[in-house]
This record gives structure tokens, C-alpha cells and sequence, in this order.
């Protein structure tokens, strides 16, 4: 592993005052150092370094006139080595025969380096506010993963963060980009211009989570792991490969099972989805008035998330919004004019997503005219064909990104408020502007989670930051 050239005491130190505001590129406007970077290669950082950070690593890579990675994190080295040696081969593929990549643990030493322009974030979801928070205080703009957060008070205090320190913040909603997937752009826009006249409803299948089949139980921790520190902000539990990531290749991790690191279907898949819906129907600065679930969650197992739900909404225009295990993956949107579904085609979620085998469907509306060419004074979504290029492309322009934290932020609040509803089993009534709901006091306890430390709070963090 490489050693940064101060010692990780003083690393430490020096990103804690960043983060205050005490020092260096956490004040620095953003239009100054987007001047900085439109005529030249953007240093990137990947932090967390398992099936999506490598995919996302992999996918940034390739553009090697816009950015340039320095350094790899993860709090399993394995994983980090891995990244590593995948980025100086392909380096070496373009004829560099000194590439200087370091691999770090900690990624508070990745932010204390001041020649880290941005850092890709793709860590478990119960990770990503307080990483992306503390990498906006420290200048850095971000790709990170979704769900943008795991609880709706993180998506608030983020999207202040980036707003505050004026930094670029794109959400992996790939769905968004013209690449890889070819059917949601003219779906949405097609709605979002009334082709279907009033949207009655929208159904959405997100897939299905089987449980593991197995109770938890403690295991040792593998030497090449720092788990404690990987729990965050979660209290102390017992070590289970299970439920955190496979110590050989990068399969599914166990953490997206697990409620107290990941919500399960209703924000893994859901966050795409969701998103989707609130983009097509003009409502991605909003969110339902009212949510009701019923649902299944896994009892005696290793894993703890829902199972079989049935998420019925009604947004503010009208529209109700139908979530359901039954449903093919992907959106079904039904008017008073016709239809157009929109989906990834043949890609399965898990192994038991319904989506058949065959012609490629994942376009397909009740007549072609509701798919026609857009006149010239439609809505149209942001060029962007494809989305890591995006957000490289958007930090040397100084501009929002394709997926920017003020939509995933709704969107995440979208999907929790449909998990709250699951919780409590019952309806729930939600007041998009003031992001909680309404004369429910046990409904909003689940609106935010209490760190296990003072080191794991974000409203601290935002506090010593002078962010309200």
C-alpha cells in the first residue's frame, strides 16, 4: 500500500479543519475552480472500490482527455488493490509507463489532498451522506452512487452541503443518459409533453429480494478488513459475510439486504424507477401527498429487508403511482390517451425479476404516434449520452448535471417515505415542501437515524461547518 507523505494523524487534522471552514478549498467558489478545470484533466478519486465502484472506476476511465484518477480507497484492501492494479493497466495500455496511483483506507486522507479535484462515491448506502457531505466541505465534486442517501434527513443536509460549498454533485440515476439504456429519455419526454394527455396512473416494477435462507451468526473478521470502521454509523454487530460484501469477487453484496445498511428493493431499484416517474410528470422538485404500503418483511434470517410489497401513492397532480412485486420491471404510464412502457429490456434485477426472454420490449407504447418526433418547442431533457461523461463535461462547464442532488434528494425521499408507510403500516400523508409528514410524529422519527457517535453525526458535522 502507499504511504501518503504526511503521516495519517496529520491528514486527519488538516481534513477536519477543511471541513469547518477553517482552511483551504472547502472556501474556494466554485466558478473559480471550475476556471481552473475547463482546459484541463480533472483528478479523480475512487472511493469504495467493490461491484459498482469498479463499474463506475471502469466506465470514468475511459475518458482520458477529461480526468485522471490518483488514488483508490476502500476499507478492504483487496478490493483497493484490485482497483488499483485495474487503473495502472490501463494506464499503461494508453503508453504511460509511470502511473502513480495511490491506495488509501481512510478517505478522509483522499480529501485532505488538495489536488483531488473530484471523487467518485461508491460505498454502502448507509455510508454515502457523511462521505459526500465531507467531500463537498473539502471542495471535491462527487459522483456517488444511488440511493443519493440512506435516510431523508441525509438527503436534506447534502443537498445543503452542495448547495453551500457550490460544488458539482451528479447521482449515478444512469437511466437519465442516453447510455446504456435507450428507453427512458423518449418515454419520459414523450410524457412530460402530454402525449398521454391526463396521466391516470404509473405502475412500476422494481423486482423482488429472496431471503438468504440462513440466521445470521458472528464470523471472523478477515484480516484484510476494517469492519468496525465500515460500520459507521451502524452500532457494533457481529461480523457476517452475509451481510456485508463477498470476500472473493464482486458479487451482490449482503449490505443491500440488510435494512440497517440498505432499505432493500423500495431504494435500491426504486431510486431509478422513482425517479423516472417524478421526471416524467414534471414532479422531481416534489413528491407524493400521500403513501400506503403493504408489505412483507424476512423474519429469521440473515437478511431483513422487504420481500412481496404492494406501494400505492398519490401525487400532487393527480396521478396515482402503483409499486408492486408483480409488475415487469420497469414504468408503465397510462392516460387518457394511451400507454408507453419503458424499461432496461432484458437485464434482470435479481433472480427472480419477471422480465421475459425474447424481443426486445423495453420501449413500447398503445400507438407509435405517442412515441413520434417531439416538436421543436417540447421539454427536452439535457443532452447527455453518457452519464459519467456528464458529469465530467459538467464540472468544466460549472453546471448542474444531468442527475443533480436537488431531483435525487426528492426522489430518495420519494422511496423512504414509501418505506416509512411499510414500518408503520398504515397511510401516511407527506408535505413535499416541508420534506416530513404530516401530524405523524412516530412516521417522522424514521426520518433520520442516530449515529452511534459523536464522529458519525451529521448535523454536527453540518454544524461545525456553519450549515444549518
Amino acid at each position: 500500500m502507499s504511504t501518503p507523505s504526511l503521516n495519517s494523524s496529520t491528514r486527519r487534522t488538516f481534513v477536519r479543519n477543511m471541513l469547518v471552514g477553517a482552511a483551504g478549498l472547502a472556501l474556494t467558489p466554485r466558478f473559480l475552480r471550475a476556471a481552473d478545470l475547463a482546459n484541463s484533466r480533472i483528478n479523480v478519486a475512487q472511493i469504495g472500490c467493490g461491484r459498482m465502484g469498479t463499474s463506475d472506476m471502469t466506465e470514468t476511465m475511459q475518458y482520458v482527455d477529461h480526468c485522471r484518477f490518483v488514488a483508490v480507497c476502500d476499507l478492504d484492501s483487496n478490493r483497493a488493490k484490485a482497483a488499483h492494479k485495474t487503473l495502472v493497466n490501463h494506464y499503461k495500455s494508453k503508453g504511460q509507463s509511470a502511473v502513480d496511483i495511490k491506495i488509501y483506507e481512510d478517505y478522509r486522507d483522499v480529501l485532505a489532498r488538495s489536488d483531488v479535484d473530484a471523487v467518485l462515491i461508491c460505498v454502502p448506502d448507509h455510508w454515502h451522506a457523511q462521505v459526500a457531505i465531507e467531500a463537498a466541505l473539502a471542495g471535491k465534486h462527487i459522483y456517488v452512487q444511488k440511493p443519493v442517501t440512506y435516510s431523508v434527513a441525509e438527503a436534506i443536509a447534502l443537498r445543503k452541503t452542495v448547495e453551500a460549498r457550490k460544488v458539482i454533485l451528479q447521482t449515478g440515476s444512469q437511466q437519465r443518459s442516453e447510455w446504456p439504456f435507450k428507453s427512458f429519455r423518449p418515454a419520459t419526454e414523450a410524457v412530460r409533453n402530454g402525449r398521454l394527455g391526463q396521466v391516470k396512473t404509473v405502475k412500476i416494477g422494481i423486482g423482488l429480494d429472496a431471503p438468504k435462507g440462513r440466521p445470521a451468526h458472528a464470523m471472523p473478521v478477515p484480516k484484510t478488513f476494517n469492519y468496525d470502521r465500515w460500520l459507521g454509523p451502524v452500532e457494533q454487530m457481529d461480523y457476517d459475510e452475509g451481510r456485508v460484501h463477498p470476500q472473493h469477487g464482486l458479487g451482490r453484496p449482503g449490505w443491500i439486504t440488510t435494512e440497517k445498511f440498505g432499505l432493500g428493493m423500495i431504494t435500491n431499484w426504486g431510486a431509478h424507477h422513482v425517479d423516472q416517474m417524478l421526471w416524467a410528470l414534471g414532479l422531481e422538485l416534489s413528491g407524493p401527498k400521500t403513501v400506503e404500503s403493504k408489505v412483507n418483511f424476512m423474519k429469521n434470517d440473515v437478511w431483513t429487508v422487504h420481500t412481496n410489497y404492494h406501494v400505492e401513492m398519490l401525487m400532487p397532480n393527480g396521478t396515482q403511482v402503483i409499486l408492486d412485486d408483480k409488475f415487469e420491471n420497469g414504468l408503465f404510464f397510462e392516460g387518457t390517451e394511451g400507454s408507453i412502457f419503458c424499461s432496461r429490456g432484458h437485464e434482470r434485477v435479481t433472480a427472480s425479476d419477471p422480465n421475459a426472454e425474447g424481443p426486445d420490449n423495453s420501449l413500447r407504447a398503445s400507438k407509435p404516434s405517442l412515441l413520434s418526433a417531439l416538436p421543436s418547442d417540447a421539454v427536452r431533457w439535457m443532452p447527455s449520452k453518457n452519464h459519467h461523461l456528464n458529469w465530467l463535461e459538467s464540472i468544466k462547464a460549472n453546471r448542474d448535471p444531468i442527475a443533480p442532488i436537488s431531483q435525487s434528494s426528492r426522489a430518495l425521499e420519494t422511496c423512504a417515505a414509501s418505506w416509512i408507510s411499510m414500518k408503520v403500516g398504515r397511510k401516511l400523508n407527506w408535505d413535499a415542501t416541508a420534506e416530513r409528514f404530516v401530524g405523524d410524529d412516530e412516521a417522522n422519527s424514521y426520518l433520520s437515524r442516530k449515529a452511534r457517535s459523536a464522529e458519525y453525526d451529521i448535523n454536527l458535522i453540518l454544524q461545525k461547518a456553519g450549515i444549518v
